[in-house]
């Protein structure tokens, strides 16, 4: 065990029973869980300014939401991030429910600006935060273009893609009303979230101010919640034009992984905005 993680575990007051078990899923960081004389907890190694981010993000997420678990952060320096092991258990109809309870509380209308008071990560992504005052500015500047034109420069996608990218981010005011925006996950795919003998836990987030829906259309990009989650989210009242902003919405995760993952992603970018168009 490395010297460095050694020092972080005695200063929280954790003694290592045992090696560090590397766990699948990390992507961008190596992850690993951790038997201590407390308890077991999850210790990620990465770059510290993603790690910082991250451990930021679980601190925002657990003091807005009560109805769903966030691991706790126990240390967060020198390129290791030590945390809250959660276990895991099936999805069930009542977690679902209470997924749903706690996301609208997330949810809930904040009174500020779209955007986040520091850059953080969505996966290796630096992700552009600069607060503005409209969600229909920042959609089309911090992430749609910011994405498109990195996509373009990498040779990602052609400029016809671009041009239409373009096109569908300089009309969202022609349909998307402007709204009191929300803290989101930011990054709300099924592997980050988790179902635990506590309730529905959120994990991995790259939070921000912005549309709620961007979570919503998150989950359904890689996954199917169940239709009672959407149920208890919108207390029985979907809204008409829910599809529209899923496909929206979706635009820009699956071009962060056209821009992380490479051309097979690509045929699904031009699908959302074939449609969108």
């Amino acid at each position: 065990m490395e010297a460095t993680l050694s020092a972080r575990l005695k200063e929280v007051g954790l003694m290592p029973l045992g090696k560090l078990e590397s766990l699948k899923g990390g992507d961008m960081a190596a992850v690993y869980r951790l038997d201590t004389d407390q308890g077991a907890v999850i210790v990620k190694h990465d770059d510290q300014a993603r790690l910082s981010a991250e451990a930021e993000g679980l601190e925002a997420l657990r003091e807005a939401c009560d109805c769903l678990i966030v691991p706790r952060v126990l240390s967060s320096e020198n390129g290791w991030l030590i945390m809250e092991a959660l276990d895991s258990v099936g999805a069930s109809d009542t977690g679902w429910r209470t997924l749903g309870k706690g996301l609208r509380e997330l949810h809930r209308p904040r009174q500020t600006a779209h955007g986040w008071p520091r850059d953080n990560y969505c996966g290796a992504t630096p992700q552009r935060n600069a607060p503005l005052s409209d969600g229909r500015c920042f959609q089309q500047e911090r992430r749609l273009l910011a994405l498109a034109d990195a996509c373009l420069e990498r040779g990602l996608m052609k400029s016809d893609l671009h041009k239409r990218i373009s096109t569908v981010a300089e009309g969202l005011k022609q349909w998307l009303p402007d709204i009191t925006p929300s803290l989101i996950h930011g990054d709300l795919w099924s592997g980050n979230l988790l179902f635990t003998s506590r309730g529905p836990a959120l994990i991995d987030p790259a939070v921000y101010h912005h549309y709620p829906e961007a979570d919503l259309a998150m989950l359904t990009l890689f996954g199917s919640p169940p239709q009672i989650f959407f149920d208890v989210y919108w207390e029985g009242a979907w809204p008409k034009d829910w599809s529209r902003r899923e496909v929206l919405f979706q635009l820009y995760p699956l071009l962060n992984h056209l821009l992380l993952f490479g051309e097979s992603y690509r045929a699904a970018v031009e699908n959302r905005v074939d449609s969108l168009l």
